[in-house]
């Protein structure tokens, strides 16, 4: 892991293949890197140049089916960046080919995302907005791929993205005030399907103007696995769906207007119907969650400030809400890697890489160029 930099900005426009270019050019380091650290993963595992070549072709398939602009991105993402086209695939596949492998037990449990989301509500938000957010829990030495992207979309509202270089979309708003992050979670349900890649439904999210439309993408599309999704609009609606892969479990606001979520299930509809089988692996969710919302509930009303301060706890460090580097069993180190404060109302995105080790934020914007500033 290299020093601690702030993420770079790519601002692209034009038709899906055209921005792919733009992309894959204007980061092309980092994403060879992503590509270098996830386009080599089907054959760590243990995949056949056959089996590689067959399950990127039904990755493939499903995508097409699903928004086949999304492959045009891609193939200039990987022109754009002089890297094979399937790597690319891989990298918007990665948390279902390693959760399969997780589920096959043939890696190890470190290779989980973490990750914690709040949601503000406007009546608790001491400027009447609502804010949405996340620390983002992965490989310590993703904070070299991490990028912030804004797409000027001729076919949709403009979105802005925090992603792996390569990817297409993971937290992020859009111009019509909707937003999204998303957690890990897992299920006995996982894996009896395939579906679309979830950072495909994240992106799908961002390009659709109409909220309810929003919500039916995640409620409704087939799943390969489990994952938690957190959606906000900016009018002062939030939501969370804990997702099967067949079967989506609303979790609305409570009396304090917040929603907050870990890593393991909550809606008691679900836990009656499923089996959470990622606890063993995320014990420290139990109280993660706990402490964002205790933190957050000791202010009547909460700001961008008051959500990075909850967001920043060190309870139970290095099993914390903000996680420093620590060893996983895979010879990896694993921590938070990237705290993200959105406002969807005003288009702004402010995110920190490594915030254990760092504070310093920069603001992104749907309109405005890049403004680093201290936390």
């Amino acid at each position: 892991m290299s020093q601690i930099q702030q993420f770079p900005f790519v601002s692209v426009s034009g038709k899906p293949y055209d921005r792919g270019v733009q992309y894959g050019r204007a980061v092309a380091a980092r994403v060879r890197l992503s590509a270098s650290r996830y386009g080599q993963t089907l054959r760590s595992l243990g995949y056949s140049e056959a089996s590689q070549t067959a399950l990127i072709r039904a990755l493939e398939r499903v995508i097409g089916e699903f928004a086949p602009a999304h492959l045009d991105e891609m193939r200039g993402i990987a022109a754009g960046a002089d890297v094979p086209y399937e790597d690319i695939v891989m990298i918007n596949a990665r948390t279902e080919v390693l959760a399969k492998a997780r589920a096959e037990k043939t890696v190890q449990p470190e290779d989980e995302d973490g990750c914690t989301g709040v949601l503000v509500l406007p009546s608790r938000s001491a400027t009447g907005h609502l804010i949405h957010a996340q620390n983002w829990d992965w490989k310590a030495d993703c904070v070299d791929t991490g990028i912030v992207l804004r797409v000027r979309n001729e076919d949709g509202p403009d979105y802005l993205t925090f992603v792996e270089a390569g990817g297409l979309a993971r937290s992020g708003l859009n111009a019509a005030g909707v937003s999204i992050t998303a957690n890990y979670l897992e299920s006995d349900r996982d894996f009896t399907q395939l579906g679309v890649p979830l950072s495909l439904l994240r992106r799908r999210v961002l390009e659709e103007p109409v909220f309810a439309n929003a919500l039916a993408v995640i409620a409704t599309t087939p799943k390969s696995c489990s994952n938690n999704i957190m959606l906000g609009m900016a009018e002062g609606f939030g939501i969370d769906f804990e997702c099967a892969p067949d079967e989506a479990f609303p979790i609305y606001p409570g009396d304090d207007q917040l929603i907050v979520h870990a890593n393991h299930w909550i809606s008691p509809v679900a836990r009656t119907k499923l089996r959470d089988t990622g606890c063993a692996n995320s014990a420290d969710s139990h109280y993660r969650d706990w402490r964002v919302r205790q933190l957050l509930n000791g202010a009547p009303k909460l700001d961008r400030n008051s959500v990075k301060a909850a967001l920043f706890d060190s309870f139970g460090t290095p099993y914390s809400v903000c996680r420093p580097p620590r060893p996983g069993t895979r010879h990896t180190l694993t921590a938070t890697v990237a705290m993200i404060v959105m406002q969807p109302a005003s288009g702004e995105m402010d995110v920190a890489p490594m915030p254990a080790l760092n504070r310093v934020f920069t603001r992104y914007s749907l309109q405005h160029e890049p403004l680093a500033e201290a936390a």
